[in-house]
């Protein structure tokens, strides 16, 4: 089993397996890494904003990065990069459920809808959506968690400092590990309180939210810390300019910098992982599982 990151001990035997409920069913996630496309379906994103903001090229993409091997396409129709402000209610739909009912009739891949508005929630499962990811962990809307408990779904509880147009403002942590175990079980206990049983739940620590480049590194080398919650830990470290500050790379040329995060994320216990370019990453993943097999087999 993975050991606590404190552990002196080697770290290099991931086999935390979670169940997850969803469409009705008891899903065994992990040890096997699940891939997350990432569908943006704005003209602002910070990576690929506007690249797929046309919902033909949004669909067309959706299918390509399924036949790459994601379990899970993650449609987004609001960007929430450093400085980002919300958009309206009507937009964000108009944006994401003409994607959400094209790609739902073509495929059997789960579908995530990453909103903030209960409304969109809402309407993006009616269309066919599986699950929620939620950068406020239930907290920017107070009617989402009832939306999660009604349509029985799992949602991403993501950690976040401040919004998305204040939250790169100097961030700061009293002990960034403790701080974000005690919000991790701060949400997961609302999300109890509100009907969500804990199968449905999924952590992210948030790389990029609120945090330093230095927090992040952090945090992706102490993933084992936050392995006791038992729940499936979802890590989305693509592009992110963490990676940038290291490579001295705009967003489009991150792609090693993503690999190796993903990577280090899967050896700390990262089970699923949510990435712009879905092959390369599955294929990094898929020799790094099989080292660590030959790991284990020698030991």
């Amino acid at each position: 089993m993975i050991r606590d990151s404190s552990s002196q001990e080697s770290n290099l035997s991931p086999e935390a397996a979670y169940s997850l409920r969803i469409r009705g069913e008891i899903l065994t996630i992990g040890p096997e890494p699940w891939l997350m496309g990432i569908l943006n379906v704005t003209p602002d994103s910070f990576s690929d904003g506007g690249k797929f903001f046309q919902p033909e090229k949004a669909h067309e993409q959706g299918l390509a990065m399924v036949e790459q091997g994601a379990r899970i396409i993650d449609i987004g129709g609001e960007s929430t990069r450093p400085g980002a402000r919300e958009i309206p209610l009507e937009e964000e739909l108009n944006r994401v459920i003409p994607v959400v009912r094209k790609l739902r009739k073509q495929t059997s891949a789960y579908i995530s809808i990453d909103t903030r508005k209960s409304q969109v929630a809402r309407a993006a499962l009616e269309e066919g959506a599986d699950l929620i990811n939620d950068i406020s962990a239930l907290r920017h809307d107070p009617d989402m968690a009832q939306v999660v408990a009604r349509y029985q779904v799992p949602v991403v509880l993501m950690h976040m400092l401040g919004q998305p147009e204040n939250m790169q403002q100097a961030p700061h942590y009293d002990n960034l590990l403790f701080d974000l175990k005690y919000f991790f079980l701060s949400r997961m206990r609302e999300a109890s309180r509100a009907g969500i049983p804990k199968d449905s739940l999924i952590l992210d620590p948030g790389l990029g939210f609120g945090k330093t480049a230095g927090d992040n590194l952090r945090l992706i080398n102490n993933l084992g810390y936050f392995l006791g919650l038992n729940r499936p830990i979802l890590i989305g470290p693509s592009r992110k300019s963490f990676i940038g500050k290291i490579l001295g790379a705009p967003p489009e040329d991150r792609l090693e910098g993503t690999i190796a995060s993903a990577v280090i994320s899967y050896l700390r216990g990262a089970v699923i992982f949510r990435v712009h370019d879905v092959l390369p990453v599955k294929r990094a993943l898929q020799v790094a599982k099989s080292i660590v097999k030959e790991i284990k087999v020698a030991e």
